[in-house]
């Protein structure tokens, strides 16, 4: 059964985190120096893609690991909560916004079907609007692109807007003009199996691995 699996799993965990030092890690409370905020695609999970440990990564998810912009109302604002407490509570070192390969998100907005119709009122359609700037951009830079290209060099796309988004965050500009907190774009090519970084001076994703 699907459950027992998770159930068999946390007595893998049990067995081999009920160490001192994962002890100590629970005593003292954590203590990150990296947030990433990735998408809720369940093959992209960043502590395994990275290889993490309990206690190295503050991560944030969401669908197509999206940054919206500063919004100061009394909405429900799940992503700008988890990114305030990083920044200013946690006082992480660096935010990763890591996009991948194959996102359905991004496959909605550029119109590859969803696995099922998206009812009228859709929270997810809600929530893709914040990468419309994006996809609009994209389409106009490639009028001929096929839908999957289109994709690709949107999943990209979202990424810079996502980045863009992160400063209008006055606590994340403070402290980025102090030098104290890094903004990074990576890109998962899980088709390619490598992994790319966004260049903030070219604008152009680079392979890191």
């Amino acid at each position: 059964m699907p459950l027992q699996k998770l159930i068999d799993g946390f007595r893998d965990f049990k067995n081999r985190n009920g160490q001192p030092e994962f002890r100590q890690l629970v005593a003292q409370g954590q203590s990150p120096k990296i947030a990433i905020v990735a998408c809720s695609d369940s093959r992209v999970d960043p502590a395994l893609v990275f290889g993490s440990a309990p206690g190295d990564l503050f991560v944030i998810r969401n669908v197509a690991n999206l940054v919206p912009p500063c919004e100061l109302d009394d909405a429900h604002h799940g992503t700008s909560a988890a990114l305030e407490y990083a920044v200013t509570q946690l006082m992480v070192d660096h935010v990763v916004v890591m996009g991948h390969a194959q996102c359905g998100g991004i496959a909605s907005l550029v119109g590859i079907s969803t696995p099922r119709p998206l009812p009228e009122h859709s929270f997810i359609k809600s929530w893709m609007s914040a990468a419309e700037g994006a996809f609009l951009r994209t389409r106009a830079q490639h009028p001929e692109a096929d839908p999957q290209s289109l994709g690709r060099a949107c999943e990209q796309e979202s990424i810079r807007q996502s980045l863009d988004n992160l400063m209008t965050f006055p606590w994340v500009v403070e402290r980025v003009k102090a030098g104290t907190l890094g903004i990074h774009g990576w890109y998962f090519d899980m088709t390619n199996e490598a992994l790319l970084a966004l260049d903030q001076v070219s604008g152009e994703f680079e392979v890191l691995g």
